[in-house]
């Protein structure tokens, strides 16, 4: 019976020394989590339950837990990397199979997919078409864009001057952009048309010598005029009084490029007329050329986006957290990922900086959380059962030598 105990013992060291192993070997790991052995003792039962006088008979390992606790982050400065902060893990897909990893160590692949070191591919919620916001009822394979984001039409132009109040009229008349004595003050801006063409457009000044308070805009692109001259005024406080809207429509202007034309309204409605200084506050237009990708951004959020050189941001999906009720129900799969289980509970999805969810930290990666020092000692413990096991052995096989050696 000794024999049994003790060789009992000695497998749950063995088991011990095993895990013990395993998580020093993968000490350097992208999102490893350490394991621990539990163990539980035994009793050999009949039909009527253990006797009071039973001796035990020996240990098992009861079961080989994973400990997920967080891990230390680094940063890597490769945007592609991704690190979970709280808990949540990613969602992955290959071939129809879903898995889950705390492994952010992403790249992509010929198609442009991002994929782990396996191939699995990242799941995110993909943008709603014609919409903001993202549709979460379904789950999509994140890829990469390589195609040129298109060019958007200048359609409003956004003006905020100061027109000076003690300004007079110009010496010249009729008004000329070639002859800066027929006007008060310009101002220029790039404007767009529908092929991305970059367009400059000018804008011309001239205060009325008839009317207090009254200015005349004119508009020029590609230095050809734009309509006629409109009348602005300004009410005795300095504010625009007219167009009440603020805003001027212009005439379509026919580009070369064979382009649509260029519908351009000019928004005058943050001018003022004060003092005896000409400045230009704000001009911004909405419209912007082709650009090409540049780079890959990912939010705390997880919103991934594909950042272009006309400044412009796609959004691409939102990477799809999911966390689950019990984690220790996992199966491990191998990869540092692991799968869904009864045990585990079904899969509760969600993403990044929300409820229940950590956020995502790009240019960082979550290392292994395991400790070295606590593992070293914990070798050395199961080292010492060990020995003591096999010392039992060793003392029970000198008990029944005696025994054998009685005459």
């Amino acid at each position: 019976m000794s024999f049994n105990i003790a060789l009992t013992g000695l497998n749950a060291a063995s088991s011990e020394l095993a895990v013990t192993a395993n998580n020093i070997a993968n000490a350097n790991t992208t999102g490893f989590k350490e394991s621990r052995a539990q163990f539980a003792d035994f009793f050999l039962a009949n039909a009527y339950g253990v006797s009071d006088t039973a001796v035990g008979g020996g240990v098992r390992v009861a079961k080989v837990s994973q400990q997920f606790t967080q891990g230390a982050i680094s940063v890597t400065n490769n945007s592609l990397d991704l690190a979970v902060s709280g808990t949540g893990w990613f969602t992955l897909a290959k071939d129809g199979a879903v898995s889950y990893t705390r492994s952010g160590q992403f790249g992509t692949d010929r198609n442009g997919f991002i994929v782990n070191s396996s191939g699995a591919r990242l799941q995110a919620y993909p943008p709603v078409a014609g919409a903001a916001g993202f549709d979460t009822a379904n789950l999509s394979d994140v890829q990469l864009s390589t195609s040129d984001n298109p060019p958007n039409a200048t359609t409003l132009l956004n003006t905020g001057v100061n027109l000076p109040a003690e300004s007079t009229a110009p010496v010249t008349t009729p008004f000329s952009s070639a002859d800066p004595s027929s006007y008060n003050n310009t101002t220029s801006v790039t404007v767009y048309d529908s092929l991305g063409t970059a367009h400059p457009a000018n804008l011309f000044f001239v205060k009325s010598a008839t009317t207090p308070n009254e200015w005349t805009v004119h508009t020029q692109i590609d230095g050809a005029d734009v309509g006629t001259g409109t009348a602005i005024t300004f009410n005795t406080d300095g504010s625009l009084a007219t167009p009440a809207s603020g805003q001027i429509v212009l005439p379509a202007y026919a580009t070369a490029t064979g382009s649509d034309p260029v519908d351009l309204t000019v928004d005058l409605g943050k001018s003022t007329q004060y003092g005896n200084t000409f400045s230009v506050n704000s001009l911004t237009q909405d419209g912007y050329a082709t650009g090409r990708l540049s780079g890959i951004e990912v939010t705390q959020d997880g919103i991934v986006q594909a950042r272009f050189t006309n400044g412009q941001a796609t959004p691409l999906g939102q990477i799809a957290m999911a966390n689950f009720a019990n984690p220790q129900g996992l199966q491990q799969l191998g990869d540092t990922s692991w799968g869904e289980t009864y045990a585990s509970g079904a899969v509760i999805r969600g993403t990044a900086n929300s409820s229940n969810f950590g956020l995502i930290q790009s240019g960082a990666l979550e290392g292994s959380n395991v400790d070295i020092t606590k593992q070293l000692v914990n070798m050395i413990v199961a080292q010492r059962s060990f020995q003591a096991n096999a010392q039992m052995i060793s003392t029970t096989d000198q008990i029944t030598q005696t025994i054998i050696n009685i005459r």
